[in-house]
Parts: C-alpha cells; sequence; structure tokens
C-alpha cells in the first residue's frame, strides 16, 4: 500500500513539473535557448570523520531550455584531505541536473545526481552522489552553497568504518555564454 502511495505521488510531482516546464516554455519563446559554461572552484567541510577538509575545481556545462529553466552536466575533480598517516580521498565528479531560477532570475535551486569515482591511494570505489544546491548567479558570477552525499565513501563511526560521507561546499565560478 505504502509503495503505491509513492509511486502515485512521485508520477505526480513528475507530470505537474513538466506541465510547468511546458507551460513556461511557450510562455517563453522568444528566449535564446543555448549552452554556458562556468570554470569554478569549491571548498567544504566534511560533515564525517576522518576527514577535515575538501578542495577541487570543476565545470559545468549548462543548456538553457528557457529564462528559468536549465539542465546541467557537472565534473572536476576533488579531494578529501585527512590529518595524520590517514590516506586523502580524491575523486571525480560526474553529475547531470536540473537548475530552476525562483527569485529575478539570479537565486536558483538546482538538484544534480551522479557519481564519484575515487582515483588516488588506492582507494578504488565509485559511489552514488546526490547533490541538492542553492545559488546566486549574474552573467558571469555564481556562487552557490551545496551539500553532497556519497553514499560509498567510507567514514569512521563509533570507532569502525562505516559508509555515507556528507560534504557542505562553497563554489565560486565564472560563467559564459558558449
Amino acid at each position: 500500500m505504502k509503495n503505491l502511495v509513492i509511486k502515485k505521488t512521485f508520477i505526480g510531482t513528475i507530470t505537474m513539473l513538466l506541465f510547468s516546464i511546458l507551460t513556461t516554455a511557450q510562455e517563453q519563446e522568444k528566449y535564446d535557448k543555448g549552452f554556458r559554461l562556468g570554470i569554478g572552484i569549491n571548498a567544504g567541510v566534511p560533515t564525517n570523520d576522518p576527514y577535515d577538509f575538501n578542495l577541487g575545481a570543476d565545470a559545468r556545462l549548462q543548456y538553457d531550455l528557457s529564462k528559468k529553466y536549465s539542465l546541467t552536466f557537472t565534473t572536476g575533480f576533488s579531494n578529501m584531505f585527512v590529518s595524520g598517516d590517514d590516506n586523502d580521498l580524491g575523486y571525480i565528479p560526474a553529475k547531470a541536473g536540473f537548475k530552476a531560477f525562483v527569485l529575478k532570475d539570479q537565486l536558483y535551486l538546482m538538484g544534480e545526481v551522479g557519481a564519484a569515482f575515487a582515483v588516488t591511494n588506492g582507494y578504488d570505489k565509485t559511489s552514488l552522489m546526490l547533490s541538492p544546491t542553492i545559488g546566486y548567479a549574474t552573467d558571469k558570477i555564481d556562487i552557490s552553497l551545496r551539500y553532497d552525499y556519497f553514499n560509498d565513501f567510507p567514514i569512521e563511526k563509533n570507532n569502525s568504518i562505516k559508509e555515507g560521507l556528507g560534504l557542505i561546499s562553497l563554489r565560486i565560478a565564472y560563467g559564459f555564454k558558449l
């Protein structure tokens, strides 16, 4: 019974979202659709031990569906630094998402989902990556705050190794039309 309610809610939400996008797209037919590229740096604080901080760089390709809605693809390289003798965790994120401007075409909400490919220090596991974001963008500058969740990266909890790493990051980027 629960699964049926969840499925109906999910289908209803997707239907309303698609209807909203199509309606908005029809109202804004004169908007110049196209690609944008953003190059950014990000720094963050992991929410779990043994990691101390995260530093990375990324590139985000964005396709504007309308003035308010965009599709995104983000990749780059980030490193989770660990103090002491433990190994750092470097990874390459590959995420696709949806961006919606909610206030004066500058404040936006974005959700991305993808994978984080560990590439350093002998750790070779790939993790699902979920990234809700809130940001502010102008024609050239993009500043955002996001939460990343990695379901398969190791953490320390109660003196044992578990999985499920969280990260809060600030991203500053320069963007331009292609």
